[in-house]
């Protein structure tokens, strides 16, 4: 069992001067990282450029699946890219280059298109499986530092990863490299979808769990309250009793409806709030009298994240639904869509 009374650790703090190199480091990191992007971008939109635009059009023209493959740094990166493809509609998913070579080439076929990474474009592990790959028909991309290289040699299309120097000190950890191999797999990833046609409401089903999901799947009818839970009375009812119906149903309005369930207007709390400040005798007026007429309405089948946009729009917190016809059908409280995480 954890012990709630441990003390925390004491966290040894740096002398000055390692402070300030380690700021210096960091800053200097991202100096490198960022010019590195910047070169990258120089060649895409020159010498690079009809590369690029080849492996757009092999991963439209893709009727299978996009593979990524790399091994360790470039695959941790593979990874993302593959999965920054898949949730922006276009189908891929990630295969280790070993587990490729003892059977799970077997996942790959003639339809798809194969991404091989690797910074030095030497890989033993892709070397091994990218010529078996092209001899299956499988369009090849390979993105190398190095475009002498075997692999960028053998690829039917190759993207340059150059990058003048590592971040790291010792120009050997893989930093500047791995930051524009991921850059570039979103750059791939972004021209494909926007190509392809892809929206916000196609990223939300890939995403139904996250926010954006909610906003762009939710539906008012998915949220609204329906039946005897809408409150709802006549013109002719007394405001005492239509007072009664806002209690009985808990969110502080009523709908006025005619016998054919069209709505004529709205009775809130804040009417009532307004009413009084009359001091007037409320066992003399109908509901009719006081509600407010021609009041804000939705469809069910609109998106409840409009209905959100609606309250802001008027300062409410609540509105009725209705259909084409004018007909009451639903009531939506602001509580509701919050429930729902709309909000």
């Amino acid at each position: 069992m954890k012990n709630l009374n441990a003390q925390p650790v004491e966290i040894p703090r740096l002398s000055a001067d390692a402070a300030g190199r380690a700021v210096a480091l960091a800053a200097e990191t991202l100096q490198i990282e960022a010019d590195a992007l910047l070169a990258l971008q120089g060649r895409l939109q020159g010498e690079d450029a009809e590369a690029f635009t080849r492996a757009v059009e092999a991963l439209l023209a893709c009727n299978g699946r996009v593979v990524v493959s790399g091994i360790g740094k470039s695959g941790h990166i593979g990874r993302k890219i593959a999965a920054t493809f898949a949730s922006t509609g276009t189908p891929s998913f990630f295969v280790h280059p070993a587990e490729a070579a003892h059977g799970d080439l077997g996942m790959v076929t003639a339809q798809d298109v194969f991404i091989a990474i690797s910074y030095s474009g030497e890989s033993a592990e892709l070397m091994a499986i990218v010529p078996i790959i092209k001899r299956l028909g499988v369009t090849t991309i390979t993105m190398t530092g190095n475009p002498a290289s075997g692999l960028a040699k053998i690829a039917d299309i190759h993207l340059n990863l150059h990058v003048d120097k590592e971040a790291c000190p010792l120009n050997l950890a893989p930093t500047a490299s791995t930051t524009v191999t991921l850059a570039l797999g979103d750059a791939l990833a972004v021209a494909v979808l926007d190509t392809r046609g892809f929206r916000a409401e196609d990223f939300a089903r890939s995403h139904p769990g996250g926010a954006l999901g909610r906003r762009l799947l939710t539906h008012v009818k998915d949220v609204m309250r329906s039946g005897d839970a809408v409150p709802a009375v006549t013109p002719d009812t007394p405001l005492t009793t239509a007072l009664l119906e806002i209690t009985k149903k808990g969110i502080a309005m009523t709908a006025v409806v005619d016998d054919q369930q069209r709505i004529l207007g709205v009775f809130t709390d804040g009417d009532l709030r307004r009413l009084m400040d009359g001091a007037r005798d409320f066992s003399a007026i109908r509901i009719g009298d006081v509600m407010h007429r021609q009041p804000r309405t939705i469809r069910a089948e609109k998106l409840a994240v409009e209905a959100v946009e609606m309250m802001e729009t008027y300062r409410i917190n609540q509105l009725l639904v209705s259909d084409e016809q004018g007909r009451l059908t639903g009531a939506l409280h602001i509580h509701d869509l919050t429930r729902a995480k709309v909000i």
